[in-house]
């Protein structure tokens, strides 16, 4: 795309270098040279080798594990730029740690996704893009725009290529109705829910599948936005495959694949498990394991953005 003039700058971070690199190549321009690196007592330095004075910046830096790490990369980086006179700052966000602390459930807990928010602003942020975020009212935690874009469209495209007969979409809990409904509404199939209790942060509980007649004989799309743990995902495999389910596919945005995770994916009955790049996969070690690029999604609204253009399309 060479209409792009000198103004549009594109840096990255340490955490995901090979997706900043795919979505230069979607857009036809070059990631720009910086380096960050750590002194000797772990603080984190950061030197940009490109001048950005009255350029459109983009940091690409999703904030998955080392989360802690990869969050205070992204404020230095755009702190950087900032003082060295960017015009504007998006931070390109595409898994947006913390997101899961967005309300006090129970007395004395912070709100840790509008803290986030405070320092992506305060830091120099002028616009913040991501995909999915888990809770969409995240967006009225930022005083500045946010563009929040959904994988839905493309695992749509994903199921159609695969032609799968006798589908069905279930929500993994009421949380992901929203979002499993738009797929089964693309796709023009039938939709289930899954009764879901967590008496305790990382820990699920099952209950009942509301619409389970719907699961019996049927090749079924369990999707929700993160898998973290991996307990939601593998026991509502279970007990779909014990109410007949023929195939259970398991989707999810964000894959973070903490702790024991891995290994309850493999032990699940599942027939794939499927996930996109907003976070690095290249070393996990999952069975059945398939990766989309969300690189061109993001490529897109990074463009849009670039040119005053609507981003809304997208969704």
């Amino acid at each position: 795309m060479s209409t792009y003039s000198e103004k549009i700058k594109i840096f990255a971070g340490n955490s995901h270098p090979s997706l900043a690199e795919d979505i230069c190549d979607y857009l036809g321009t070059e990631l720009l040279d910086a380096e960050v690196k750590r002194f000797q007592d772990g603080e984190i330095s950061v030197q940009t080798f490109e001048t950005v004075r009255g350029a459109d910046v983009f940091v690409i830096q999703p904030t998955c594990p080392p989360v802690n790490e990869n969050l205070m990369e992204l404020l230095v980086i755009i702190d950087s730029l900032r003082r060295a006179s960017a015009r504007r700052i998006t931070a390109v966000v595409p898994y947006y740690g913390y997101a899961r602390q967005d309300r006090k459930a129970q007395p004395r807990e912070p709100i840790t996704a509008k803290l986030v928010a405070n320092l992506l602003t305060k830091a120099g942020a002028r616009r913040v893009l991501s995909i999915d975020l888990h809770a969409p009212q995240i967006q009225g935690f930022f005083d500045i725009p946010v563009d929040n874009l959904y994988s839905a469209p493309i695992l749509v495209d994903y199921f159609k290529k695969r032609d799968i007969d006798n589908l069905t979409a279930v929500a993994p809990d009421v949380g992901a109705v929203k979002r499993v409904r738009s797929i089964a509404e693309a796709l023009d199939i039938p939709m289930a829910i899954i009764d879901k209790r967590r008496p305790e942060p990382n820990v699920a509980e099952i209950v009942n599948i509301i619409g389970g007649s719907k699961v019996k004989d049927s090749n079924v799309i369990l999707f929700d936005d993160i898998i973290d743990t991996g307990g939601t995902i593998s026991e509502a495999a279970t007990m779909l495959n014990e109410h007949g389910a023929r195939n259970v596919y398991a989707c999810a945005t964000h894959g973070v694949f903490s702790g024991k995770a891995e290994e309850k994916m493999n032990r699940a009955p599942l027939k794939e498990v499927i996930v996109t790049d907003s976070i690095p996969q290249q070393d996990r070690n999952i069975d059945r394991l398939k990766v989309i690029s969300v690189s061109s999604l993001l490529g897109e609204a990074i463009d849009r953005i670039f040119k005053d253009l609507s981003v809304s399309v997208l969704f």
